[in-house]
């Protein structure tokens, strides 16, 4: 019997640990119950001997990690119940890329929680669900709150991710319409190629990137349309701006800047103009392309930034022609010294409010990556921030007598 004809028979069971109950075993259960609105859920310390039906987090069986040879994935995340299910059920739920893609973005960080105890704001949150230390009342009540809630927020990721599913489709056809229709009225090359007007809006920046797109034009949801610059591939940075003498302009003043009798908007982070009409939200678009785009900016902070390394920055694809800034490192705080040891002097708050100021204004520079060297004690903090705001960090190593550019992966 598989594991899906357990679940969808008649008076089917699961038995999980009691006690306190963690993100792990209440994902599980709210798995379970989607395909089983009907199962009925047991919890205790101990598996009973005459059980006969789903076991998971416990028991030191197919659905639990609590074993010596446990398994985990190939990318090092070791498995916990939710993605032993989830590896089994997944399917029956997402199609098998979408099924895998859940597993990488949903219930890895989840299963890499349950193990190792990494910070997950989620899994933080179903743990709150469990009563307060002198609550005496049980856990097995707060247990079956806390597994409605993620039933509810596994049924609106799914959605999200089907939706996902569906725009990607719909984006491969509207692309080539789009290149079909500019190939028809002989206009590769010019500008309108640059621009790709949809008929209703449906998420589909992300792969506009590694296309020639450089503005998406859709109906606002407001009235009029909404126009939004198309990002660089692999960066935060747009492949063309607004200028900058729109950005936080609205009506009057933004019609003047522009000579548009009909935009109405233009944000001052410079990721969306909207206008009345779909002409003048091409127009902005055109003079928007009229302008020449700006040459990617490095910058290369650290005592021991040199020329060599500043050649190596432009030999990574598409910086041939960069422009490299050079920044010093944060003035270190003061130190409190003990003979061979020593801490900063600076409270975390102020230490962080410093770092925050410095990291402004780098970010003002709109780098699209950033080279840091020098003292780790100043350099660490710096580093940390970046990766944080996934921003590309990258260092100079040298390997073999031979000097490398690396990148430090992203995240928090």
């Amino acid at each position: 019997m598989t594991l899906l004809e357990q679940i969808q028979k008649e008076h089917a069971a699961a038995f999980t640990h009691g006690g306190k109950f963690h993100a792990d075993d209440v994902f599980s259960a709210a798995l379970l119950l989607h395909f089983n609105p009907q199962l009925t859920i047991q919890r205790g310390n101990r598996v009973p001997e005459d059980f006969d039906g789903i076991v998971f987090d416990i028991g030191r069986g197919e659905y639990d990690h609590h074993q010596k040879d446990s398994r985990i994935r190939e990318n090092q995340v070791p498995y916990a119940a939710f993605g032993l299910l989830w590896e089994a059920l997944g399917t029956e739920i997402l199609s098998p890329e979408m099924a895998a893609r859940f597993d990488e973005k949903f219930v890895q960080p989840l299963d890499l929680n349950d193990n190792t105890g990494e910070k997950n704001e989620l899994a933080s949150m179903i743990g709150m669900f469990n009563p307060v230390w002198d609550d005496n009342s049980g856990s097995d009540a707060a247990f079956l709150e806390a597994v409605a809630v993620a039933g509810r927020i596994l049924e609106h990721k799914w959605e999200r991710f089907r939706a996902d599913e569906r725009a990607e489709q719909q984006f491969a056809a509207l692309l080539a319409e789009h290149r079909k229709r500019i190939a028809a009225e002989k206009k590769a090359g010019t500008m309108d190629e640059k621009i790709l007007i949809l008929s209703e809006f449906f998420p589909c920046q992300k792969q506009l990137s590694a296309t020639e797109i450089a503005f998406l034009i859709f109906p606002s949801n407001r009235g009029g349309y909404c126009v939004q610059p198309v990002r660089k591939e692999n960066s935060f940075n747009y492949k063309y701006d607004f200028p900058e003498t729109w950005l936080g302009l609205e009506k009057e003043a933004l019609q003047e800047a522009t000579g548009l009798s009909d935009v109405s908007f233009c944000h001052k982070g410079g990721f969306l103009l909207t206008a009345e009409t779909l002409d003048d939200a091409v127009a902005a678009c055109r003079i928007s392309l009229a302008g020449m785009p700006k040459a990617p900016v490095l910058i290369h902070i650290g005592t021991d930034a040199i020329d060599a390394d500043d050649a190596l920055l432009r030999q990574m694809p598409g910086m041939e022609h960069a422009v490299i800034l050079h920044k010093p490192l944060p003035e270190a705080p003061e130190l409190n010294i003990c003979g061979s040891y020593a801490v900063s002097s600076l409270e975390k708050a102020e230490w962080k409010i410093r770092l925050r100021e410095y990291l402004s204004d780098l970010l003002k520079e709109k780098p699209e990556a950033v080279c840091v060297s020098g003292d780790l004690f100043a350099a660490y903090p710096v580093m940390h921030q970046l990766r944080k705001k996934h921003i590309p960090v990258l260092t100079v190593s040298e390997q073999n007598g031979k000097r490398l550019l690396i990148r430090i992966p992203s995240g928090s």
